[in-house]
């Protein structure tokens, strides 16, 4: 069986006769045959369909690419929305005496140094800190004596004659007093409420000498509770505050505060409005500010003459994921009525600096994009955004785009990112209407801007 000629077999052979009829000329006509003629003649049309496929494939490939190949990325300038940077919160501190705020639960806004002292005024110098002693006094109790928890009774106290006299003994001296007749009894929490809610002198005495025997005893037990808690800038004398030589400073008060909020049975007892117990009957908490902008405690303090003290905790919703706690004494106010605004100035005042800061607004113009073939559209913001942060935190942003696909109305191009301390908000970018997409013979007369697959 013939195998056919191949195509490069009839070009190589009709090269070959060409050559040769050009070196000598026509050669003598012979008779030619037929086989012969028709091989010539089907190489002939191989080699005319080899070059008609040259001239018509290669256009007919680039049109085909040409009308189909992706655009390239069009040329973009955006710019992004300004940001107003918000005022500085100031804390708000009395302006006499001293005083010191500490933060928890707000570090990532406010820095780790918010959960020490993270602001003060008037110094750091030891002052008499008055009923503020009971705090003490009923922590350095419940360490010898502890109670489980809040609703523990503990052990039972029985008053003796002893006792009662201290109510005639501290009502001439103008102290708080609470009823504790002879005989009776009650248990060691409720003793300590008398003591912290109405801040019952009488009571601060018999419990602390019937926890350690003795006044003597006493002092020498909270010498120590004092050391042993770091509280190097705390003195105390005696249990009831009465003295002006049991003093502090406001950064130890501060810390104070912490283990008193920290310990469940003062916490209760210090939140506590009033109470009504037999004996005593009904008393009052001293604080007037319990349950105002978030207050939860702790305990007054007033000698008078210039020497009314506030420390307290309070549970300050501001937007963050939990409330802040707030722990804050003032010291050497004027009055418990200055004291107290005060201290509600000092909370106003951390709440107002956490706010949302507008930083975008729908349709705003952040951007022009331009094709290579002449059109161009307006890239904007596809909504308002706002960011939560604190006071002046600096707010950063950044903006990335892409390439459109469809180059319509409302095609997402892009985002726009906000970032202040630990927040972050981000807001689509879009293209503000439709860009006609590259005629044919655009595509066919400009092969280099097209871009590859």
């Amino acid at each position: 069986m013939t195998t056919p000629p191949s195509a490069a077999d009839g070009l190589e052979e009709f090269t070959q006769l060409i050559s040769q009829e050009e070196m000598f000329g026509d050669p003598p006509r012979r008779e030619v045959d037929p086989a012969v003629r028709r091989r010539r003649r089907r190489i002939a049309l191989l080699v005319t369909a080899i070059v008609l496929l040259v001239l018509v494939g290669v256009p007919a490939g680039y049109t085909g690419w040409a009308l189909t190949a992706p655009l390239g990325a069009p040329a973009v300038e955006t710019w992004t929305p300004p940001v107003e940077t918000p005022i500085a919160a100031v804390v708000s501190v009395p302006s006499q005496g001293a005083a010191a705020v500490s933060v928890a639960g707000g570090d990532e806004y406010l820095g780790p140094t918010a959960s020490g002292v993270w602001v003060s005024s008037g110094g750091d110098e030891p002052r008499s800190i008055a009923s503020i002693t009971k705090l003490v006094t009923a922590l350095v109790i419940l360490d010898r004596h502890p109670l489980a928890d809040a609703s523990d009774p503990g052990p039972t106290i029985t008053f003796s004659k002893a006792d009662h006299d201290l109510y005639d003994q501290y009502y001439v001296r103008g102290a708080t007093i609470a009823a504790m007749p002879t005989g009776s009894s009650m248990s060691l929490h409720d003793a300590l409420a008398t003591m912290l809610i109405p801040s019952a002198s009488n009571y601060a005495e018999a419990v602390s000498t019937w926890a350690f025997g003795s006044q003597w005893a006493f002092r020498d037990a909270a010498a120590r509770w004092l050391a042993a808690q770091g509280l190097t800038g705390t003195t105390v004398v005696e249990p009831t505050g009465l003295d002006a030589r049991n003093v502090s400073t406001p950064s130890d008060l501060i810390a104070l505060g912490k283990i008193a909020a920290a310990n469940p049975v003062i916490a209760s007892i210090a939140a506590t409005p009033s109470i009504e117990l037999p004996g005593p009957g009904y008393l009052s908490n001293t604080n007037d500010l319990l349950g105002s902008n978030g207050v939860t405690g702790l305990k007054t303090g007033n000698l008078g003459g210039g020497t009314h003290n506030l420390l307290f905790t309070a549970s300050v919703p501001v937007g963050t994921a939990q409330p802040l706690q707030v722990t804050g004494v003032v010291v050497g106010g004027w009055d418990r009525a200055s004291v107290n605004r005060d201290v509600m100035r000092m909370i106003d005042s951390i709440r107002a600096g956490f706010h949302d800061v507008p930083v975008a607004t729908r349709d705003q113009h952040v951007g022009t994009l331009t094709t290579a073939w002449g059109s161009s559209a307006r890239l904007v913001v596809a909504g308002f955004a706002a960011i939560f942060t604190w006071s002046d935190t600096p707010i950063s942003v950044e903006m990335t785009t892409t390439t459109p696909k469809t180059y319509e109305d409302g095609e997402v191009v892009g985002s726009i990112t906000w970032t202040a301390g630990p927040n972050t908000v981000s807001v689509p970018v879009e293209i503000e209407g439709t860009i006609e997409p590259p005629t044919d013979w655009w595509r066919l007369t400009h092969p280099g801007e097209l871009g590859g697959e």
